[in-house]
């Protein structure tokens, strides 16, 4: 059954970089280091090898859904040449899935947990 509530919850939690389960401990210690499991609900955030291929692919697409009409609009409106566009493009599309890295992961985990709220074996 869809639950809007229950689902802004868990997109919520995702954005804040919170457990998917409890809502109130971080999931990451520093800027790249995933816990294993959450300090207050136990709910395990490291998984299965290949697991976070997944959110791999949402920081893919969110690069790729700024950068694209990004480029058309800077195209339209300032009018920069190709060359400008393609270094400032090029730097942003290195740059932003760096910064994104930890959403894309608590943004995956938020959904798996969604969708599957039991204890991964």
């Amino acid at each position: 059954m869809f639950e809007p509530g229950r689902i802004a919850q868990s997109l919520l939690r995702g954005i804040r970089l919170r457990c998917p389960r409890c809502g109130h401990a971080p999931i990451f210690r520093g800027w790249f280091v995933l816990l294993a499991r959450c300090p207050l609900c136990g709910l395990a955030f490291e998984r299965e090898p290949g697991y976070f291929v997944g959110a791999m692919y949402v920081n893919y697409a969110a690069t790729v859904l700024l950068a694209l009409p990004g480029y058309f609009v800077l195209d339209h409106w300032a009018g920069l040449s190709l060359g400008r566009q393609l270094l400032l493009w090029g730097a942003f599309c290195v740059i932003f899935p760096l910064w994104f890295y930890r959403y894309s992961k608590s943004l995956w985990l938020a959904m798996d947990y969604f969708f599957d709220p039991g204890e991964p074996s």
